[in-house]
């Protein structure tokens, strides 16, 4: 990959769309992980009013301090960056408390972790109303079109989205080039949406390496029968995934009504 020019696309490609869009800049949420401050980055790097959120929930401690020095980081870089906490805490608490709980604890725990998601959704909606921002997507390739790895109107509730087509391998080569911290680049991946904190690799079954790899054997056309051990594992992951989320994968779909029966 020639990293240099795919940053400078993607960070031309930015401004492009947010002055044609008459958007005065980006919000961001920040949480630690390579994705986020990738993403962060490169609005920094178009030089439009970029705000980085710190939406914590019962966040563990090293994905704030990670979260807090990134943040710092571009803030001694770029004049244009701004910061803000909004500690969502006390709101998911009081959430937890209004509703009715779900009747198994594994759907009680995907349900709530999730929900956690779209409180920072709406929270960088907010902010983004207020100041004529796009909020920035921080999902990639793999996540979004591979395995469907993300929250439907959370984390996947975006503006726009700049790394959606690099694939993770593609985002550690663009966090090295723009020299971030190698704190954030050696850290497990994880969608901090749970107390225990387990990892994406604990979640999904497969790393985005094996994951990366599935997902380009999967488009050259290739069946589960054609690999063994692991690899046939791996690629079983990746189909079960892929078609168990293809209704966050896939637009919406809208039930189109017979022309005869609107006359």
């Amino acid at each position: 990959m020639q990293t240099d020019k795919v940053v400078d696309h993607i960070v031309n490609w930015l401004k492009d769309y947010a002055t044609k869009a008459n958007m005065n800049g980006f919000v961001i949420g920040i949480s630690g992980g390579i994705d986020s401050a990738v993403t962060s980055a490169l609005c920094a790097k178009t030089g439009m009013r970029t705000l980085c959120l710190e939406m914590p929930i019962h966040q563990p401690k090293n994905q704030v301090t990670r979260a807090q020095k990134h943040i710092q980081y571009l803030k001694e870089h770029f004049a244009n960056v701004s910061n803000l906490e909004v500690n969502l805490t006390p709101v998911f608490d009081n959430f937890q408390e209004a509703v009715p709980k779900a009747e198994t604890s594994d759907n009680l725990a995907l349900s709530l972790a999730n929900t956690r998601a779209r409180l920072r959704m709406t929270t960088l909606y907010y902010f983004a109303g207020m100041h004529a921002y796009l909020v920035a997507g921080t999902g990639n390739k793999v996540e979004d079109f591979g395995v469907g790895f993300f929250t439907k109107y959370g984390d996947g509730g975006v503006d726009l989205s700049p790394i959606a087509d690099l694939m993770k391998s593609e985002v550690y080569q663009i966090a090295e080039y723009l020299q971030l911290s190698t704190e954030i680049i050696n850290a497990e991946p994880t969608d901090g949406l749970f107390d225990d904190s387990p990892s994406d690799e604990e979640q999904i079954g497969a790393s985005y390496d094996e994951l990366e790899w599935a997902m380009l054997e999967a488009g050259k056309g290739k069946t589960v029968d054609d690999f063994s051990g692991r690899q046939k594992e791996v690629f079983k992951i990746y189909q079960s995934r892929h078609r168990a989320n293809l209704h966050k994968i896939n637009p919406i779909p809208v039930c189109q009504i017979p022309v005869h029966l609107k006359n």
